[in-house]
């Protein structure tokens, strides 16, 4: 199955954890930038993240592969947990 194309500005949910910036998956960032195919990255294309904590404040910038993010659906509840240090 392909994946729907991410707008710019989207807001996408982890599909996996990045304990190296303390974010699990279900974390909700939005899409900053959209990175082209690599063969470093595997010929896959990629993302540039802003992650937010729940009062609006950038807490990281990451960068993934596109198959380490989803699109937030209308069936989707957001919800805050504490945030985990970077290990």
């Amino acid at each position: 199955m392909m994946q729907r194309k991410i707008k710019l500005y989207q807001r996408v949910t982890l599909t996996c954890d990045l304990p190296e910036h303390g974010l699990h998956k279900g974390d909700v960032a939005v899409v900053v930038e959209c990175l082209p195919a690599t063969p470093a990255t595997g010929g896959e294309e990629g993302y540039a993240l802003e992650i937010f904590n729940a009062v609006g404040e950038t807490i990281a910038v990451v960068m993934v592969p596109a198959s380490a993010v989803k699109p937030l659906t209308e069936d989707e509840i957001l919800q805050a947990r504490p945030l985990s240090p970077a290990r």
